[in-house]
């Protein structure tokens, strides 16, 4: 039986390569990132873990880092949000 591959998974398994791209980094500082959820609209959820969901930094690690790694790798996506994004 073939499974035909949906467009939101395709979109996934790139949102995971550009992301792996950006780990080592986070996790030379004991953080990482994890995919939450993509919905029908292609608004991306994501959660900073270890390290950086606690770091005062993950906000310019998140649009010097994250975003754009994923907006240069999947355009399609209209909008990524940080569930535990800090404030500061």
């Amino acid at each position: 039986m073939t499974t035909t591959r949906t467009q939101r998974e395709e979109m996934t398994e790139r949102v995971e390569a550009s992301l792996d791209s950006i780990r080592p980094y986070l996790q030379a500082d004991g953080g990482d990132v994890k995919i939450l959820d993509l919905n029908s609209e292609y608004i991306l959820k994501l959660e900073f873990v270890g390290n950086c969901g606690s770091c005062p930094m993950s906000t310019m690690t998140f649009k010097a880092g994250v975003e754009e790694a994923i907006k240069k790798a999947v355009p399609e996506i209209k909008s990524i949000e940080v569930i535990n994004l800090s404030a500061n």
